[in-house]
């Protein structure tokens, strides 16, 4: 006989039981054909330029929170097995989409709290530490106009953490922000100029820094645009701070191209469809209308989005114009690591036929910071990360010229520092991307590119000779360093290599810094001290010891003392960036929840 009254169960019971009923719960599923126009209609078949956007979703478990929608794209050549192949795995993803059950009564009770889920990845960091001159005197790295890490790092702080260690790329950091360097003349497509000084952090070494300004072109010189959108709608990007987001982002660009320029639009899930074939740039009401009717949801097949991406623009390209590719995703593409690498060798592939790739990254918990940096890089472009609306005016309206146009490529930086005058030096960032001595002189290797009216500046620290800062004693058996007689008041000598964008033979550009070069830190330019000032805060989020014991209150100084010319406001936010850092709580000893060793900075 069954007793009305619950008996006791033990937590390993209730947590079966939880799991059971879990595995036995099931969705009812539900077949429904979306028209070009994105309106529900009947199962017919429904024309498009290159076949038919279906969207196969299971019903919603309650009216407040209707399932998302899996997009198939079904060509007139599929046959009914790939397809209903195709309906499986896309009805399987919706069931692993579905919400989680809540937990029961008892598991609550007990304490239980589901675990947070957090999926991003970013790639490991290896910092460069100190370089001896004398055995190796020469730095050889690509420049990277990437932005995506000081935006993300700031998302971090202002959800009220801080960021992981590896997602802080210090010299993205510095290259966030626009500098007032001297436009350059004649016909080379950028300036190349150096300022030293005193290091805020360490008054026994040496600051250098090294800044490029690519050459601007006014928008109605910008050559046309073959534009394709390339947008993940899988399951992922439900988030508002996602495709919402992203619909918001790709609107401000929209109403910022002309008739000369050419926009598609490619979607991926589960499958990949166009939604857009070239439609004129002014034909803002018909390229927003199809961003307007993207839906999320199924899983996420890149690979297949960025084939038929390079197909439509190879379609529509435009000879002397811009070329590009803007992938929006979260970066998670639902592909082994094999499929990865092939993704990576077809951007490397298909960079050589003069179409380039931009990413955009959204969202967290499953944001796949590496993925993103690293098809931007194989795909001679750029990767930002959009955070919020004005991020996307930032990237897609007033630096809309350097996120497109390029001026620039294969951008290779050298510096040969001169052993009787430094003893030790160190590039702040630029880990990731540092090339072989031989790489400079090598232009079958790829490198950075530079866009119209870009800004980047690199910085070393400097220990010379006779500085009480040196970390390393000299060799009681090595070989002294007599200082020539040409070179005696150099300290190093800076080298650079470029290509036109069409070009294949690189250009050198060098010039020496010398003693007299280095002057008193009172004197030295807001740009400078700015650009010092965030190269300080992104190493105390990284922990880096060689900062000594300089403190965020001493960065939020130096970068207040050094506004400049703040178009935008970019300046003025930092500085609300280090006090919202600073107010962060840090239990724990001195440990973030980052796991940073960041006792003592604030």
């Amino acid at each position: 006989m069954q007793s009305n009254q619950s008996s006791p169960r033990s937590p390993g019971a209730v947590t079966l039981a939880l799991a059971v009923t879990m595995a036995l719960s099931t969705l009812s599923a539900c077949h429904t054909a979306v028209s070009p126009q994105g309106q529900s209609a009947k199962p017919a078949e429904t024309s498009a330029p290159q076949g038919e956007l279906r969207a196969d979703a299971e019903a919603a478990p309650s009216a407040a929170q209707p399932a998302p929608v899996l997009y198939e794209f079904k060509s007139e050549q599929e046959d009914a097995g790939a397809a209903m192949d195709k309906l499986a795995r896309a009805q399987v993803r919706q069931r692993q989409l579905a919400p989680p059950l809540a937990p029961s009564n008892a598991i609550v009770s007990m304490g239980y709290q589901p675990p947070p889920v957090d999926r991003e990845t970013y790639a490991v960091i290896e910092d460069l530490g100190l370089m001896l001159t004398q055995d190796d005197p020469v730095s050889t790295f690509s420049v990277d106009v990437d932005t995506g890490a000081y935006a993300n790092v700031r998302r971090f702080v202002n959800e009220g953490a801080l960021p992981p260690t590896d997602a802080v790329r210090v010299e993205e950091l510095i290259n966030y922000f626009n500098y007032d360097y001297a436009e350059p003349s004649g016909s080379t497509p950028f300036s190349v100029q150096t300022e030293i000084a005193t290091t805020p952090w360490n008054p026994d070494t040496l600051l250098m820094q090294i800044g490029i300004q690519g050459k601007s072109i006014p928008a109605d010189k910008r050559p046309a645009s073959n534009l394709v959108f390339l947008i993940d709608v899988s399951g992922s990007m439900q988030s508002p701070n996602k495709l919402p987001l992203l619909k918001k982002a790709f609107t401000l660009l929209t109403n910022n191209l002309n008739d000369r320029d050419r926009v598609s639009m490619v979607v991926y899930a589960g499958a990949s469809g166009v939604v857009l074939p070239p439609t004129a740039g002014d034909d803002g009401q018909r390229i927003l209308e199809a961003l307007e009717r993207l839906r999320a949801g199924g899983s996420t097949n890149g690979a297949s989005g960025l084939k038929l991406a390079y197909q439509t623009a190879r379609d529509a390209f435009i000879e002397g114009g811009i070329n590009r590719i803007v992938l929006a995703t979260d970066g998670d593409f639902n592909v082994g690591i094999a499929n990865v690498e092939r993704v990576i060798d077809l951007v490397e592939r298909e960079r050589e036929t003069g179409i380039s790739l931009t990413t955009l990254g959204f969202g967290s918990g499953n944001y796949n910071d590496e993925l993103m940096e690293r098809i931007a890089d194989a795909g001679n472009g750029n990767y930002a990360y959009i955070d919020s609306v004005s991020e996307a005016r930032k990237v897609l309206v007033d630096e809309i010229g350097s996120t497109l146009h390029t001026i620039a490529k294969d951008v290779k930086i050298q510096v040969e520092f001169n052993p009787a005058q430094i003893a030790e030096y160190r590039l702040i960032g630029y880990q990731n991307r540092m090339l072989k001595r031989e790489d400079f002189n090598n232009d079958k290797v790829d490198a950075g590119d530079i866009g119209a009216g870009h800004t980047v500046t690199a910085l070393y620290e400097l220990t010379p000779v006779d500085s009480a800062a040196r970390k390393v004693d000299p060799l009681r058996y090595g070989q002294s360093v007599e200082p020539s007689a040409n070179t005696s008041n150099e300290l190093a000598f800076v080298r650079l290599r470029y290509k036109a964008p069409d070009g294949d033979t690189s250009k050198l550009i060098e010039r020496p810094v010398n003693q007299s070069d280095v002057i008193d830190a009172r004197r030295t330019s807001d740009d400078y001290r700015f650009a010092a000032a965030v190269a300080a805060f992104g190493q105390q989020l990284r922990g880096e010891p060689l900062i000594g014991d300089y403190q965020m209150s001493e960065t939020r100084a130096l970068a207040a003392g050094a506004p400049g010319n703040d178009r935008g406001g970019y300046r003025r936010d930092f500085l609300e960036l280090i006090d919202r850092t600073t107010s962060l709580d840090h239990d724990n000893s001195g440990q973030s929840n980052s796991g940073h060793a960041i006792a003592g900075k604030f």
